[in-house]
Protein backbone atom coordinates (compact mmCIF):
# COMPACT_ATOMS: atom_id res chain seq x y z
CA UNK A 1 0.00 0.00 0.00
CA UNK A 2 3.12 2.00 0.93
CA UNK A 3 4.39 2.05 -2.89
CA UNK A 4 1.23 3.54 -4.34
CA UNK A 5 0.42 6.23 -2.08
CA UNK A 6 4.16 7.18 -2.79
CA UNK A 7 3.38 6.84 -6.69
CA UNK A 8 0.25 8.56 -6.48
CA UNK A 9 1.92 11.35 -4.40
CA UNK A 10 4.66 11.93 -7.08
CA UNK A 11 1.54 12.23 -9.97
CA UNK A 12 0.14 14.74 -7.60
CA UNK A 13 3.00 16.66 -7.28
CA UNK A 14 4.16 16.42 -11.14
CA UNK A 15 0.66 17.80 -11.83
CA UNK A 16 0.73 20.29 -9.57
CA UNK A 17 4.32 21.67 -10.64
CA UNK A 18 2.52 21.76 -14.05
CA UNK A 19 -0.64 23.02 -13.97
CA UNK A 20 -0.25 25.39 -10.60
CA UNK A 21 -0.62 28.98 -11.26
CA UNK A 22 1.96 31.49 -11.22
CA UNK A 23 -0.55 33.99 -10.21
CA UNK A 24 1.17 35.86 -6.46
CA UNK A 25 -1.58 35.75 -4.04
CA UNK A 26 -2.19 38.11 -1.16
CA UNK A 27 -5.26 39.52 0.89
CA UNK A 28 -7.36 41.91 -1.13
CA UNK A 29 -10.16 43.87 0.34
CA UNK A 30 -13.67 43.12 0.00
CA UNK A 31 -14.44 46.32 -2.32
CA UNK A 32 -11.90 44.53 -4.92
CA UNK A 33 -13.28 41.55 -5.50
CA UNK A 34 -15.39 41.27 -8.42
CA UNK A 35 -15.69 37.69 -9.45
CA UNK A 36 -15.39 34.55 -7.01
CA UNK A 37 -15.81 30.89 -6.68
CA UNK A 38 -16.43 28.83 -3.14
CA UNK A 39 -16.13 25.23 -2.43
CA UNK A 40 -18.79 23.67 -0.52
CA UNK A 41 -19.01 19.78 0.76
CA UNK A 42 -22.84 18.54 -0.14
CA UNK A 43 -21.98 15.51 2.85
CA UNK A 44 -21.92 19.02 5.11
CA UNK A 45 -25.67 19.28 7.09
CA UNK A 46 -25.38 22.82 6.57
CA UNK A 47 -25.05 22.35 2.74
CA UNK A 48 -28.32 24.44 2.21
CA UNK A 49 -27.93 27.00 4.92
CA UNK A 50 -24.09 27.55 3.61
CA UNK A 51 -25.09 27.99 -0.11
CA UNK A 52 -28.13 30.22 0.39
CA UNK A 53 -25.46 32.45 2.42
CA UNK A 54 -22.87 32.14 0.11
CA UNK A 55 -25.60 33.22 -2.63
CA UNK A 56 -26.99 36.37 -0.26
CA UNK A 57 -23.16 37.23 0.52
CA UNK A 58 -22.11 37.62 -2.84
CA UNK A 59 -25.02 39.26 -4.18
CA UNK A 60 -24.75 42.08 -1.26
CA UNK A 61 -21.52 42.84 -2.66
CA UNK A 62 -22.19 42.71 -6.19
CA UNK A 63 -19.35 39.90 -6.34
CA UNK A 64 -20.53 37.49 -9.75
CA UNK A 65 -19.49 34.19 -8.36
CA UNK A 66 -19.93 30.61 -8.42
CA UNK A 67 -20.49 28.03 -5.95
CA UNK A 68 -18.41 24.53 -6.90
CA UNK A 69 -20.35 21.05 -5.31
CA UNK A 70 -18.10 18.30 -3.73
CA UNK A 71 -20.03 15.48 -3.96
CA UNK A 72 -18.23 12.02 -3.24
CA UNK A 73 -21.79 10.20 -2.08
CA UNK A 74 -22.48 7.29 -3.99
CA UNK A 75 -25.32 7.82 -5.68
CA UNK A 76 -27.94 5.13 -5.81
CA UNK A 77 -29.80 4.50 -9.46
CA UNK A 78 -33.29 5.77 -8.40
CA UNK A 79 -31.23 9.05 -6.92
CA UNK A 80 -31.25 12.47 -8.22
CA UNK A 81 -28.44 14.96 -8.28
CA UNK A 82 -29.25 17.50 -5.81
CA UNK A 83 -26.66 20.34 -7.50
CA UNK A 84 -25.42 21.54 -11.18
CA UNK A 85 -24.16 19.11 -13.04
CA UNK A 86 -21.85 21.42 -14.72
CA UNK A 87 -20.28 22.54 -11.22
CA UNK A 88 -20.54 19.07 -9.01
CA UNK A 89 -17.45 17.40 -8.92
CA UNK A 90 -18.20 13.85 -8.74
CA UNK A 91 -16.56 10.55 -7.28
CA UNK A 92 -16.77 9.56 -10.91
CA UNK A 93 -14.89 13.17 -12.02
CA UNK A 94 -11.60 12.42 -10.68
CA UNK A 95 -8.99 10.24 -12.19
CA UNK A 96 -6.93 7.37 -10.34
CA UNK A 97 -4.71 10.40 -8.41
CA UNK A 98 -7.43 12.61 -7.34
CA UNK A 99 -6.80 15.39 -10.43
CA UNK A 100 -10.38 16.53 -11.58
CA UNK A 101 -11.56 16.37 -14.88
CA UNK A 102 -10.62 19.27 -17.64
CA UNK A 103 -14.47 19.95 -17.93
CA UNK A 104 -14.64 20.75 -13.95
CA UNK A 105 -11.27 22.37 -14.11
CA UNK A 106 -12.06 24.58 -17.15
CA UNK A 107 -15.63 25.75 -15.22
CA UNK A 108 -13.80 27.11 -12.69
CA UNK A 109 -10.72 28.96 -14.93
CA UNK A 110 -13.48 30.48 -17.40
CA UNK A 111 -15.07 32.28 -14.09
CA UNK A 112 -11.24 33.95 -13.96
CA UNK A 113 -12.49 34.43 -10.04
CA UNK A 114 -10.32 37.41 -7.52
CA UNK A 115 -11.01 35.53 -4.68
CA UNK A 116 -11.63 31.37 -4.17
CA UNK A 117 -13.04 30.18 -1.11
CA UNK A 118 -13.25 26.53 0.30
CA UNK A 119 -15.28 25.54 3.12
CA UNK A 120 -14.56 22.05 2.42
CA UNK A 121 -13.00 20.37 5.86
CA UNK A 122 -10.26 18.35 3.99
CA UNK A 123 -6.68 18.33 2.53
CA UNK A 124 -7.21 16.04 0.10
CA UNK A 125 -6.05 16.10 -3.38
CA UNK A 126 -9.04 17.18 -5.27
CA UNK A 127 -9.13 20.39 -3.20
CA UNK A 128 -5.54 21.07 -3.19
CA UNK A 129 -5.45 20.98 -6.97
CA UNK A 130 -8.17 23.43 -7.52
CA UNK A 131 -6.55 25.75 -5.06
CA UNK A 132 -3.72 25.34 -6.32
CA UNK A 133 -4.78 25.60 -10.59
CA UNK A 134 -6.69 28.92 -9.28
CA UNK A 135 -5.48 31.93 -10.89
CA UNK A 136 -7.49 33.73 -7.97
CA UNK A 137 -5.32 36.82 -6.83
CA UNK A 138 -7.00 35.83 -3.20
CA UNK A 139 -7.34 32.63 -1.35
CA UNK A 140 -9.18 31.51 1.48
CA UNK A 141 -9.77 28.12 3.00
CA UNK A 142 -10.46 26.07 5.97
CA UNK A 143 -7.34 23.85 6.16
CA UNK A 144 -3.79 25.02 5.08
CA UNK A 145 -2.67 23.07 2.27
CA UNK A 146 1.45 22.00 1.51
CA UNK A 147 2.90 25.29 0.41
CA UNK A 148 0.61 27.49 1.97
CA UNK A 149 -1.33 28.23 -1.16
CA UNK A 150 -4.39 29.69 0.91
CA UNK A 151 -3.86 33.76 2.26
CA UNK A 152 -6.43 33.03 5.37
CA UNK A 153 -7.34 29.75 7.21
CA UNK A 154 -10.61 30.31 9.34
CA UNK A 155 -10.77 26.77 10.64
CA UNK A 156 -13.04 26.93 13.06
CA UNK A 157 -13.88 23.83 15.63
CA UNK A 158 -13.11 20.14 14.57
CA UNK A 159 -17.43 20.15 14.90
CA UNK A 160 -18.02 23.32 13.21
CA UNK A 161 -20.21 23.04 9.84
CA UNK A 162 -18.93 25.16 7.12
CA UNK A 163 -22.01 27.27 7.26
CA UNK A 164 -20.44 28.40 10.62
CA UNK A 165 -17.09 28.52 9.58
CA UNK A 166 -18.84 30.98 6.50
CA UNK A 167 -20.04 32.88 8.93
CA UNK A 168 -17.10 33.79 10.88
CA UNK A 169 -15.61 34.21 7.33
CA UNK A 170 -18.12 36.92 6.24
CA UNK A 171 -17.73 38.97 9.13
CA UNK A 172 -13.94 39.21 8.57
CA UNK A 173 -14.59 39.84 5.03
CA UNK A 174 -16.83 42.30 5.57
CA UNK A 175 -13.92 44.26 7.97
CA UNK A 176 -11.70 44.08 5.35
CA UNK A 177 -13.31 46.84 2.66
Amino acid sequence: MAVKDAIQRMFQRRTLAKNGSKVPTHIVPLRDIHTAVAFIDVEDTSFDQCKAALLTFFRENNIHAEIFFFDFRKIGKNELLITSINTTILKKDLNWFGKPSKEKIGVMLDRRPDLFISLVNSTDFTIEYMANCSEARFKIGRKQLPGNVFDIVVAGTENSSQYEVFLSLRNLLRQMQ
